[in-house]
């Protein structure tokens, strides 16, 4: 059965783990007729969705897409024509280092009814599932997400906070420590990555500024993966002990 006003749903999936998507979110994938996913969507979520409801994958991984970013504004566009309720379900949260403002924005110059619905973003899940607080009051009152990669070789960026957290750094890392450390932080400031961050598969890597790229080039550690520095990092093993012994 048609449904009269089909709408589509920009939806945050979450860093990985299941139990992070939003009760709003699962609501909103129970109802869809057309289920549109990123790699970086845990497929597991799928199951919420109709069983005859369409789902298909589109890619967009570190480095790999299935389609371009037009051409998956456009295959959203084309499901909601159809009279088909969409879930676009995207990695993380949707506003946050990803394309769902390009998503968001085609859609309203098409005039197509839209809900964006937020995720959990692994810039802090992925952190706090290491035990590792971003602030703490009366320490450290400032924290930054960064992205550590740009586009024509642009500068990134290191801001004078007590707590940066980089993402998509990994195969950038040298160019990011070295923005860090031009900004006036110690070699010796404590650093951290962070791969697939609340999944079975999550797994930390701790050093400093001054060793951290050889560390993670020998582990080696691998993409998605979130790059966290500052004083922050050493409450990890103090407050989850148990899972730095598996690392």
């Amino acid at each position: 059965m048609k449904t009269e006003n089909p709408k589509v749903y920009i939806v945050g999936a979450g860093p990985g783990d299941e139990g992070l998507l939003t009760i709003k979110g699962m609501k909103a994938l129970k109802k869809a007729d057309c289920v549109i996913y990123d790699f970086l969507a845990n497929s597991k979520l799928l199951k919420y969705a109709k069983r005859t409801s369409e789902k298909i994958c589109v890619g967009k991984s570190d480095g790999f897409h299935l389609l371009n970013q037009k051409a998956i504004n456009r295959l959203v566009y084309e499901k909601s024509r159809n009279n088909k309720t969409t879930v676009r379900l995207k990695g993380g949260d949707p506003f946050i280092f990803s394309r769902g403002v390009e998503e968001a924005l085609y859609l309203t110059r098409k005039g197509v009814k839209f809900e964006i619905i937020q995720g959990v973003t692994s810039a802090f899940a992925s952190v706090e599932s290491f035990g590792i607080p971003l602030t703490r009051k009366g320490k450290f009152s400032s924290v930054a997400v960064l992205t550590g990669r740009k586009s024509n070789n642009k500068k990134l960026d290191a801001p004078a906070c007590d707590t940066l957290v980089y993402l998509m750094a990994v195969a950038n890392i040298d160019n990011v420590v070295k923005a860090i450390l031009g900004s006036g932080k110690s070699i010796k400031t404590p650093c951290a990555f962070i791969e697939r961050g609340t999944t079975a598969k999550e797994k930390i890597l701790t050093g400093n500024l001054g060793n951290i790229a050889k560390k993670a080039k020998q582990i080696p550690i691998r993409p998605p993966a979130v790059f966290i520095v500052g004083e922050v990092v050493n409450y990890g093993k103090k407050i989850y002990a148990h899972k730095y012994k598996k690392t």
